[in-house]
């Protein structure tokens, strides 16, 4: 499903308490952004924030699930971002705590390459 307007704007306007963010069109989904660090992304009209070893399991703790990304040849790979619970599209501003940690991830993992 390609990615729609209605829902880039959407994350746009949720992410507002933690800063401004773009949202890139990427394999039919998109890749949101902060200060050109890709920390996000929307598959199938769904936010996942970035996570790692630290931060996936308060992600596991909330019932979501890793963004699994299917190959040509069938093989699937999980992928280190994590669907955002749905009570953080209620509270924002927990959103925006969640959002400022899988940025740190993403900064730390870019440093890194």
């Amino acid at each position: 499903m390609p990615l729609s307007r209605e829902i880039s704007t959407f994350v746009e306007d949720i992410l507002g308490s933690f800063g401004s963010v773009s949202i890139k069109p990427m394999f039919g989904g998109g890749g949101v952004y902060h200060d050109g660090v890709m920390f996000g992304l929307i598959a199938d009209d769904v936010l996942y924030l970035k996570a790692d070893d630290k931060t996936s399991p308060d992600f596991e703790q909330e019932g979501s699930t890793p963004f699994i990304s299917a190959s040509k040849n069938g093989k699937q790979a999980n992928m280190p971002y994590w669907q955002v619970p749905e009570r953080l599209y209620e509270d924002v501003d927990e959103l925006a705590k969640w959002a400022t940690k899988a940025y740190s991830v993403a900064k730390a993992t870019k440093k890194r390459k």
